[in-house]
């Protein structure tokens, strides 16, 4: 595991390219449209929101965070008139265990069944509290097959970061239009996040203003110094609040997850667009 990035950070970007399958592979998209959720939007909307239940779309803007509101009221609660959650609940872990299955068919099976152990092991120690995707991902029922076990645990992984992650926004005083504007400022490319993520170009360019006015980027669109220190330090609480579950943990266990996840993240994330909406760095080492 890297020694110059957190190990809360380095195991991220390990176990979120396992996750993302289920939104880029064929296999997770035809489940999804199997169910009647076809469409990147109808997938990711319904696949991600399943856990919360046939929730409206309020709660989910919310907890979603950086997605504009607009995209998300005009899939929801519509989109359980297609699927109900439990429909789209099995189509996701069907999709990625199979996605995983093929991607992962060289990799000897008891390494996918020790990330697995891993893994859970570690959503064992989750402490969820005012995580809600995180908890409510964490809820559901183990799945039997090694290739299910290692995406849903990477899933409750990745959501438990990520709730910290908004939390840390918030707390930085950023909304989500904003928090995607300072990261294409750092190194990402505009039309990577913005189409994907819901917001026109007027949103989009309010943003960038308020921005301006706060000293977080420059009128180009190119991040100051100031900006780089408070997204540091966002990215810094990011860590902190992920990594109570990694405490008082041997460093010689981090390091056996870390192996074991190596070459499954990397096939993982082989299968990814290069350009994509994730968030993960565009190279990594760990």
């Amino acid at each position: 595991m890297a020694d110059l990035v957190h190990p809360a950070r380095a195991l991220w970007w390990l176990f979120e390219p396992v996750h993302a399958v289920t939104y880029f592979t064929p296999e997770g998209l035809a489940a999804f449209e199997e169910v009647g959720l076809g469409g990147v939007a109808r997938s990711y909307f319904g696949g991600r929101a399943a856990p919360l239940g046939a929730v409206d779309a309020p709660p989910v803007i919310a907890a979603f965070f950086n997605f504009a509101p607009a995209p998300i009221e005009r899939a929801l609660p519509a989109i359980w008139k297609l699927a109900a959650p439990e429909a789209a609940l099995a189509a996701r872990i069907s999709g990625a265990s199979a996605a995983l299955a093929r991607l992962l068919e060289h990799v000897d099976r008891t390494q996918i069944e020790l990330a697995a152990d891993l893994l859970e092991g570690a959503v064992e120690r989750l402490d969820c509290a005012g995580r809600v995707l995180a908890a409510a991902n964490a809820a559901l029922p183990r799945p039997s097959d090694p290739y299910g076990r290692l995406w849903q645990a990477a899933t409750v992984m990745r959501e438990h970061r990520g709730d910290g992650h908004v939390a840390a926004l918030v707390a930085a005083g950023l909304d989500g239009c904003e928090a995607l504007v300072v990261r294409c400022a750092l190194d990402v490319r505009r039309e990577a996040l913005q189409p994907f993520r819901g917001w026109t170009d007027e949103e989009w360019d309010a943003a960038s203003a308020r921005l301006v006015e706060r000293g977080w980027i420059t009128e180009r669109g190119t991040i100051t110094e100031c900006g780089r220190i408070r997204h540091q330090s966002l990215e810094a609480a990011t860590d902190l609040a992920a990594a109570r579950v990694w405490e008082h943990h041997p460093r010689a266990e981090l390091d056996r997850l870390a192996a074991a996840l190596k070459p499954i993240s990397a096939l993982c994330r082989g299968a990814l667009p290069p350009i994509n909406p994730i968030g993960l760095p565009a190279t990594t080492t760990a």
